[in-house]
């Protein structure tokens, strides 16, 4: 049976279930590594569950680091996806809160806009939400600067199993009604959960169907 006629979520499944592996930090554009393969980006407001979220979904316990310290990821993090290389996971600084100087947040705003807008092998960007706020100005910030650098975006919910059922249905429909004002906003909106694995498998057929389509 070829690659083509598996199912796309048993695609999923295997890829992200074979290497995956940590290539290198970008403090800035000029060490980014070449640009040969489709890269997926994360993007979040500090704390809102990135790291936890990237571990889960490659099944590693340690590959992004985790901090309750927001503003813990100060570069870009790649990661090399399969074997031959298929794909790159890219973890960005988280936007918003820091605990940082100014001067250094502002040079990581500045890092993650110009790679956003920049990067041609940049197939998608992974906007991620916290389910028990929902979406914030300062996501709505970054959701403008994709809009207006028509870079395609997926907004994808954290931490759902921190919230009553009710209250994740009462998000997701609000966030639903605000993607779809926006044109460069993705219809699919991912819920999901780094501890309980809901919404992981649904995250990495859209990673590659993003990927490669």
């Amino acid at each position: 049976m070829t690659d083509d006629a598996i199912d796309p979520a048993e695609r999923a499944r295997k890829l992200f279930a074979g290497p995956i592996a940590f290539l290198k930090s970008a403090p800035g554009l000029q060490f980014l590594p070449d640009p040969t393969v489709p890269e997926i980006a994360f993007a979040g407001r500090s704390n809102v569950g990135k790291s936890s979220l990237l571990n889960a979904l490659t099944n590693r316990k340690a590959l992004a680091r985790t901090s309750n310290t927001p503003g813990r990821t100060q570069e870009l993090n790649f990661f090399d996806v399969g074997e031959p290389l298929a794909l790159r996971l890219v973890d960005m600084p988280g936007y918003g809160f820091a605990e940082a100087p100014k001067d250094l947040v502002k040079r990581w705003r500045f890092l993650v806009n110009d790679y956003l807008r920049g990067r041609q092998v940049l197939k998608r960007a992974l906007i991620l939400i916290d389910s028990r706020h929902g979406v914030k100005p300062v996501d709505r910030d970054v959701m403008d600067m994709l809009d207006a650098a028509a870079v395609s975006y997926h907004v994808v919910l954290t931490k759902a199993d921190k919230v009553k059922p009710t209250a994740l249905d009462t998000t997701i429909a609000a966030t639903v009604e605000e993607t779809m004002k926006r044109p460069a906003a993705h219809p699919l909106l991912v819920a999901t959960s780094s501890e309980t694995g809901s919404g992981l498998a649904e995250l990495r057929t859209a990673i590659l169907d993003a990927a490669f389509s």
